[in-house]
């Protein structure tokens, strides 16, 4: 015997819960996109994301700290000295590309000039 959506076949009973799953996960699908979709919802959801972010910088700039002091104890470098180290290589690695594009026009120039002996 098979199952219909809306009727329970006697000899499968895990068909009958089954069922009963699917069609509570589509109402409770149905009123959490009604709940999340409301006015209300996107307002409450912003006034907690703003006071979670202003609470939530005064402990982040603290454990910045902490992490800076832990680091310098062990002679290690920070993410500020890294970024800054990894600025200057690639402003050095420009110039180096600049140079080289430069060498190559004077090579192509002293190839093209006649010889003067």
């Amino acid at each position: 015997m098979s199952q219909n959506n809306n009727e329970f076949d006697i000899f499968d009973p895990t068909g009958m819960f089954k069922t009963m799953r699917q069609e509570s996960m589509e109402t409770w699908a149905k009123l959490m996109v009604q709940f999340v979709s409301s006015e209300a919802y996107a307002d409450t959801t912003a006034k907690v994301l703003d006071a979670w972010l202003a609470s939530s910088g005064p402990f982040r700039e603290l454990v910045e700290n902490t992490m800076n002091q832990a680091l310098a104890n062990l002679n290690m470098p920070s993410r500020d000295e890294v970024t800054r180290l990894a600025q200057r290589l690639t402003n050095i690695e420009m110039r180096l590309d600049d140079l080289d594009a430069k060498l190559d026009e004077v090579l192509q120039a002293v190839r093209r000039a006649p010889a003067n002996a």
